[in-house]
């Protein structure tokens, strides 16, 4: 159980890009770094218009002379400090995260990135490179996999007791875009123009969560080839989904199925990833994240809960308060955080700890080829391609 004591040394010194006032996710990357004291925010680039980043940063007590006008300027000036900044956080469009993440690479900081990493496989596997190069954890921000009953099914699949894996069904399909409501958000109207965005809008934005949890649930499970069609219901969007169906199968024979969708009008998340043996099925659903659904053939279903002792160990390690409380996302979030922390501090004395532990730059290179592949199969008239 994680209790609030320390898990690192120091804190580290942590700055973000991005993530200023406005922002739709600013708030959750401090409120989870900063919680188990693993980060301190000492610094910052936080807005594209100087004034306001710094405004914001005095208001986050941040000294105004490192609440910086762009991020180029921030590694520069950090870097002649003795208590300079060893990390950072990007949570910029994604349009720019390719050139963030490789600068503070090069600038020898540890980064935790949105996702997707960045548009090409090209360029996520240069960023690899980059970070084993130079000895450097790249987290990106899968902020669900923090969820404790995720690691409860890996430990239920690893155990055999679904048996044979044999279909994956998984989707992200909210209700929230189903109108053209970019026309009237900043926030919403990068996200659906390619420039920005990148290939792809939900499946890149929504469709990689799903499919990353069942990375972690099934390690052992790759792609194989893959179908994918995409659509733009609301035309102004194209040539950026607004809805995906994906169809693909695996290197032993399972198939696997990711729905990724804006426009499923009345749901609000509808994230659920169900994973069914050939004795029995497990569904996870974000809206209900304490809680996994066991379903053994000729059995009543069961549901199981965080916290509780029937749980395997490790399914209990990242708890933060008894069973029947409920967690969120923050606790999840905070959970990656933590990860994100003794991974840079094991990397500083030289150790790479178990890329399958949390979302790192294999997750993210991973985001990037499996977009990248469903474009290719929809782009070509929704046609099975080999994954590439």
């Amino acid at each position: 159980m994680i209790n609030g004591e320390k898990n690192v040394e120091q804190p580290i010194r942590w700055a973000m890009v991005g993530g200023g006032r406005g922002s739709q996710i600013g708030y959750i990357h401090r409120s989870a770094a900063l919680r188990d004291h693993n980060f301190e925010l000492v610094a910052g680039a936080f807005d594209i218009n100087p004034e306001r980043g710094k405004d914001f940063g005095v208001n986050l007590h941040v000294d105004p002379e490192r609440c910086y006008p762009d991020y180029k300027t921030m590694f520069k000036e950090e870097a002649k400090r003795e208590d300079g900044i060893q990390a950072v956080s990007v949570a910029t469009p994604n349009g720019t995260h390719y050139e963030i993440t490789k600068a503070a690479l090069n600038a020898g900081l540890h980064v935790v990135c949105e996702k997707p990493l960045c548009f090409t496989t090209e360029e996520a596997l240069e960023l690899q490179v980059l970070a084993k190069a130079k000895n450097l954890v790249v987290g990106v921000t899968y902020g669900y996999a923090g969820h404790q009953m995720i690691d409860q099914a890996r430990r239920m699949i690893e155990n055999g007791d679904l048996g044979e894996i044999r279909i994956v069904k998984m989707q992200f399909a909210h209700g929230f875009h189903s109108a053209a409501v970019e026309e009237n958000s900043e926030s919403t109207k990068w996200r659906v123009d390619p420039k920005v965005a990148g290939p792809s809008y939900v499946l890149g934005d929504v469709g990689t969560h799903p499919l990353y949890i069942s990375e972690v649930m099934l390690p052992n499970l790759k792609i194989k080839k893959l179908m994918c069609s995409r659509q733009s219901f609301v035309k102004s969007r194209a040539p950026l989904e607004d809805n995906a169906f994906t169809i693909m199968e695996y290197d032993n024979g399972a198939v696997g199925y990711v729905w990724s969708s804006c426009v499923n009008a009345g749901s609000m998340h509808g994230q659920t990833i169900r994973v069914i043996g050939s004795k029995a099925s497990i569904e996870w659903w974000d809206e209900h994240p304490n809680q996994l659904r066991y379903e053994v053939q000729g059995q009543p279903a069961q549901i199981l809960d965080r916290g509780m002792d029937y749980l395997y160990p490790q399914a209990l390690t990242d708890d933060r308060i008894g069973g029947g409380h409920p967690e969120g996302l923050f606790e999840a979030w905070s959970n990656l955080y933590t990860r994100f922390a003794k991974a840079m501090v094991a990397a500083d004395r030289g150790e790479m700890l178990d890329a399958s532990w949390y979302p790192g730059i294999e997750a993210g290179v991973e985001g990037v080829r499996w977009v990248e592949n469903c474009v290719r199969s929809a782009d070509n008239g929704a046609v099975w391609v080999e994954y590439q």
